[in-house]
């Protein structure tokens, strides 16, 4: 196949300027989240959902009524008519209020102390079995778990009884309506192929680019300011990060860390010469670049100087078919094969699948997989995350965050939401006018970032495009 060209041109990157907040959903959302969660748990004839949560797996219970326990754990009883019950520890009974639901009158709360850390009161709550009892769960009720990961045959026997929930909940689930009666129910919200989470709403795609718009501030600012002789943690502040809670770790990945995968800062100085990845990551987004500490080619090591033209310029091709070839009824097996074909494993060492599916949390899971019969559908919203390894080259990304809508979601959207609409629409142009990628016009980027890739950091302006 010939390849297009690809130029390195200078651009001034796209600004959204200053983005209102988009936060906490209507309680009516949330009341349909929990209908539609109800039509599953019929669906599959369970009688109770248990969906648990901790400092690190909120996310369902996030999606569900909007709260996520801090310090403690949390747990939500919902059964197929009552208005869910949630359990919490001693510190998150105030937190509460961050709830829709909770302050329309729509979720009952209880005080559950073994919930708290070690050490607080914890002797005037009722036992989990008088509570399950009280809910219902008694001999003959079906309980479904929700943590944060569910299981295949491939990994475990009896993979529908593989309960990722701590023990002294599980075991007094099964002490009061059987063990055969306690299955993983997790992917109810996290299956690339019906999860409930796996495709958004209007809301949910203007929060989440709410997220995306303040990451790719952070972004723009950190490469517009990034600079060798400072340490890592100086480099960090250019991220300007606004205190909204974050998805993963901060990264940078340079000269004192580079045999570190994942590696947040370590307090390096960063050296002109050397690669560089770094991400920032809020709840629903995750924008990540990864070039080098130079400001062009002649600042790289005699084995890397062609780079750009060895392997980001593939690496950006490749991302472009990728993208154009996101569209719904694709099958994920076709994005998967896309990427093998165009970056071969023994060249750019893809491992990790192709692209896959965010929500509060950085990963959901993917329907881009070898062989993969799930289909794009729309409301699926993609991390577009292609990870290309070399030890001579390092790396490239173009990592940003995209939702694909059909026409009657991009109503939706363009009605209720005609802010987040414009700059979606924007930043199509952008892409299609600057770097000369035509998207599918179901594809909405979510970023200022999407589809910039500058090769050298000490340059960001200078990026790689379709357009001389």
């Amino acid at each position: 196949m010939k390849q297009r060209p690809v130029f390195l041109k200078e651009i001034d990157w796209p600004e959204s300027g200053t983005v209102s907040p988009i936060i906490f959903p209507p309680a009516d959302e949330l009341l349909l989240r929990i209908e539609r969660c109800r039509q599953q748990m019929r669906a599959r004839g369970l009688s109770h959902l248990l969906v648990y949560g901790d400092r690190e797996h909120f996310a369902n219970l996030l999606y569900l009524v909007h709260f996520d326990p801090r310090f403690e754990e949390a747990l939500l009883i919902l059964d197929l008519h009552s208005d869910p019950l949630l359990l919490v520890g001693n510190e998150c009974v105030s937190h509460l209020t961050v709830s829709p639901l909770y302050n329309a009158a729509r979720l009952r709360y209880e005080r559950y102390q073994p919930f708290s850390l070690l050490s607080q009161p914890r002797d005037e709550s009722r036992s989990l079995e008088i509570i399950f009892t009280e809910e219902g769960i008694t001999s003959g009720a079906t309980v479904g778990c929700v943590g944060w990961k569910y299981f295949s045959a491939t990994e475990l026997q009896r993979p529908q009884h593989a309960i990722d929930l701590p023990a002294f909940i599980v075991d007094s689930l099964r002490g009061l309506c059987g063990a055969d009666n306690v299955t993983n129910a997790t992917d109810l919200f996290m299956s690339p192929a019906y999860g409930l989470k796996t495709t958004c709403s209007a809301f949910e795609i203007a929060h989440f680019e709410f997220s995306n718009c303040m990451a790719a501030d952070g972004m723009r600012n950190l490469l517009k300011n990034f600079r060798a002789g400072v340490t890592d943690f100086e480099l960090v502040n250019e991220y300007r990060l606004t205190g909204y809670p974050l998805g993963c770790h901060t990264g940078i990945k340079s000269s004192g860390n580079l045999h570190i995968g994942l590696s947040s800062p370590v307090g390096a100085i960063i050296r002109k010469g050397d690669p560089c990845s770094t991400n920032i990551s809020y709840w629903g987004s995750n924008i990540c670049r990864a070039g080098w500490v130079a400001e062009s080619e002649s600042d790289l090591p005699p084995e890397a100087k062609d780079y750009v033209e060895a392997f980001a310029v593939p690496y950006f091709l490749a991302c472009v078919q990728w993208l154009q070839q996101l569209r719904i009824g694709t099958k994920g097996k076709l994005l998967y094969d896309l990427i093998q074909e165009l970056l071969p494993f023994d060249q750019f060492a893809v491992f990790l699948n192709p692209g896959h599916l965010i929500h509060f949390e950085e990963w959901v899971s993917s329907p881009v997989y070898r062989d993969s019969e799930d289909e794009i559908r729309s409301g699926m919203y993609f991390q577009f995350d292609i990870i290309p390894r070399s030890k001579t080259y390092f790396s490239s990304r173009m990592e940003d965050g995209i939702v694909v809508a059909d026409e009657a979601l991009r109503q939706k959207l363009q009605q209720e939401y005609p802010a987040t609409w414009n700059r979606c629409m924007a930043r199509r142009a952008f892409m299609e006018d600057v770097l000369g990628i035509v998207l599918p016009e179901e594809i909405l980027p979510l970023s200022d970032t999407a589809g910039i890739v500058p090769p050298f950091f000490l340059n960001y302006r200078k990026v790689l495009s379709l357009k001389n």
